[in-house]
Order: structure tokens, then C-alpha cells, then sequence
């Protein structure tokens, strides 16, 4: 591990009169930053694929809780809208008349819906609402030495001395390998899990990555256009170069790329392609949710905005990742 010159920021600025880009406030301009950046949006997710309940598409409220202006069983849309802490049920009420309110794809205006909220899907302004209260969304800022897993077989640092402050049982979406720190997320929410881990959903990561030599203008574009690696094809979103430096006659570069595909270890695997092999790796973003200022080490529950964009993404329809393997992916 490089020195403080050299090596990852693990506090949560710039320092050396960096730019302050997201995802490269390093110390001296030298290594990934696995603290720093801005808070992004988050979603929630109340069904999913799994589970057996599947995506509600255009359809009403559930028919056990009653329809428009029933007075059936279920719950009044604004009474659950505001257990939830969107609004006050008179700012609600107005949300629905308004029309700014979906009911499993569909718009209510009427006051009297009522919908039962461990099945209906809702959202405000194209915006998932989160109303089932038992599910919890974390981040954590995984540190290296740790494995991805709850219980390691092997004895290795594992997550659960992250997982500690919440009673319900946790686990992770997707995985990082040991010598990779950065955003994981624990839930409880297994359809959730399984839309943001599964390839074909095509949730977009970015990795800041420090390697060995000057990496190029050419060598961005060659990640972007795409590389040939022995279990197919693979080509970055984006790439961007952050910094070139050298200390002690060696020289690197801290690179910057944003990927969708669950292949394992692929960044490691794309620049080793390009001639520049990673020493040190940090995922700063899964999906909307940035790693912000939470300290390596650190976990804490989503905020209410970042849960609403979790649950508004994994909500949507997803088309196949063509060429995709169905596996969870390992960074």
C-alpha cells in the first residue's frame, strides 16, 4: 500500500487545491477517494420481480382494498401517503386532485382510493413512495480486507460488524472483492436486491481506479469503444482520465469509469487489457446513490429522497443487457 502521498483519501474533502470533482478528492491528487463527493438521489422499492407479486402495470389499486371512491377495505391513499411522511393529507388531497398521484401505474384523482400498502405500488410525481416500513436500505462504505458476504466460511473480516445497529437481518446487493472499498448497499428487500444486482437491469456503477503508468487520451477512448476479453466484449460508458502523476520514478494515473455490466472483477480485467494494471479501486456510485462524505468503515440508512429514487429504478421495466451472464457481479 502506497503512502500518504500516494495512496486512497479516506476523509471526506480535496485536498491540495483539487478540483473537488466527484469521486477524485484524493490527497495530493494521487489515489481513489473513498470518502468524499456529493449525495445523490436514491430510490425505494416496494415489489419487484421476485417474491411472487411482481410489477403492477396500469393497473388499479388492489382489488382487495377497494377502488376509486370505494369505501372498502384498505387504506385512505392520503392517510397512508402521509404515514409515510410525504406530505400532510391536506397538501395529499391536493396532490390528488391534481393528478400527481399513481396508484400501480395508474392516476388517481379520486379522495376516497384506498389501497393496501403492503401490495400497491405508489408514487408522487414519478417518484416511488416507500410504504411498506418494514424494509431498510443502508450504505456502506466498505474498507479493503473486508469480504462481501454476512458469514465468511473462511473466517475473513465479513459484513456483519456493519450490520449491527439495525435488528433485521441484512444482506448485500452484489458484492466487491476484498481489495475493493467503496458504496455497497444492505437491504432486506430481496426483490430490490435481485433488480439491482441482476445484469440484465443494466444499473450503472462508477469506479474510481488507480493504475500503474500514464495512461492516454488513446487509452480512453479504447475503453470507451470496447475491448475484447476472453469471456466477450466489454466497453465502458464513459471513461475519463483525472489525473497523471509520479513519485519515486514511477508513474500513475487515476481513472475514471462508469460501467453496467455485472461481469466479474471487469474493471481490474479492462485495464489489465489496456495495459494498465489497477492498484487500488473504489465504486463512488451504484445506480442514483453517490458514497458522499460517509467515512470508510461507516454505514447509514438511505434518506427519504435517496430511498424514493432506489424504488422509482428498480420499479421500472428493464430490457436484457444483451451478452450479459446471468451472475452477480464481483468488483
Amino acid at each position: 500500500m502506497n503512502d500518504a502521498s500516494t495512496g486512497p483519501s479516506t476523509g471526506s474533502g480535496t485536498q491540495d487545491g483539487h478540483d473537488g470533482r466527484e469521486g477524485s478528492g484524493t490527497q495530493g491528487g494521487r489515489g481513489p477517494s473513498t470518502g468524499s463527493g456529493t449525495h445523490g438521489a436514491g430510490r425505494e422499492r416496494g415489489s419487484g420481480p421476485q417474491g411472487g407479486r411482481g410489477l403492477s402495470t396500469g393497473s388499479g389499486p388492489s382489488t382487495g382494498s377497494g377502488t376509486q371512491g370505494s369505501q372498502g377495505e384498505g387504506v385512505r391513499l392520503q392517510k397512508a401517503l402521509a404515514n409515510a411522511g410525504v406530505a400532510s393529507r391536506r397538501v395529499i388531497e391536493q396532490y390528488i386532485v391534481e393528478g400527481r398521484i399513481r396508484v400501480n401505474g395508474r392516476t388517481v384523482t379520486e379522495l376516497g382510493t384506498r389501497i393496501d400498502p403492503e401490495r400497491d405500488l405508489i408514487d408522487v410525481d414519478g417518484t416511488a413512495v416507500q410504504l411498506d416500513v418494514s424494509k431498510r436500505y443502508v450504505m456502506l462504505n466498505k474498507p479493503t480486507g473486508v469480504v462481501s458476504s454476512m458469514r465468511d466460511e473462511k473466517g475473513r473480516p465479513d459484513l456483519r460488524r456493519f450490520t449491527k445497529e439495525w435488528p433485521e437481518r441484512l444482506y448485500n446487493v452484489g458484492r466487491l472483492d476484498a481489495d475493493t472499498s467503496g458504496l455497497l448497499i444492505l437491504t432486506n428487500d430481496g426483490d430490490l436486491a435481485h433488480v439491482l444486482a441482476h445484469p440484465s437491469f443494466g444499473v450503472t456503477k462508477v469506479y474510481i481506479a488507480k493504475v500503474a503508468g500514464a495512461v492516454t487520451a488513446q487509452t480512453i477512448a479504447t475503453l470507451t469503444r470496447g475491448i475484447e476479453l476472453e469471456d466477450g466484449p466489454i466497453k465502458a460508458d464513459k471513461a475519463r482520465l483525472l489525473d497523471v502523476s509520479a513519485s519515486g520514478g514511477k508513474r500513475s494515473s487515476l481513472v475514471e469509469l462508469t460501467l453496467h455490466s455485472g461481469r466479474n472483477r471487469i474493471v481490474r480485467r479492462m485495464m489489465a487489457e489496456v495495459g494498465h494494471p489497477v492498484e487500488e479501486l473504489v465504486r463512488r456510485q451504484f445506480g442514483p446513490l453517490h458514497l458522499g462524505t460517509l467515512p470508510v468503515g461507516k454505514a447509514r440508512e438511505l434518506t427519504k429522497i435517496e430511498r424514493g429514487a432506489l424504488l422509482t429504478l428498480s420499479r421500472q421495466d428493464s430490457p436484457a443487457a444483451a451478452g450479459e451472464k446471468d451472475e452477480q457481479e464481483t468488483e
